[in-house]
């Protein structure tokens, strides 16, 4: 194996683990996404959901939620282990569908 091969394999899952992290963070200090996201929610999350919370579409790999001020600090006390942003430039999409949900 190449020394370019080794350091590609290295390289790859440290840079996907960094974008995570940069985009949790963001997600701590910013309202600025027009949604959150919480990969694999679990039962115990979706029971502790504050009542206000805008469910634009739940799955069992996904909750999509509308994003509003002090949102990922909500999801973090219900239970979340992760909230990133949907719907902002280089930030998981958003369907036409789900920004419809936005809107209305």
């Amino acid at each position: 194996m190449s020394t370019i091969t080794k350091r590609l394999i290295w390289a790859a899952p440290l840079v996907l683990v960094a974008w995570i992290a940069l985009m949790a963070g963001i997600m701590r200090v910013s309202d600025a996404a027009p949604a959150a996201v919480v990969p694999f929610p679990s039962e115990k999350l979706l029971a502790s959901l504050p009542d206000d919370t805008g469910i634009l579409s739940l799955g069992r790999s996904a909750l999509i939620v509308a994003n509003r001020p002090e949102m990922t600090r909500a999801l973090y006390e219900a239970g979340a282990l992760l909230v990133l942003p949907a719907g902002l430039t280089g930030c998981i999409p958003l369907t036409k569908e789900l920004r419809a949900k936005l809107v209305s």
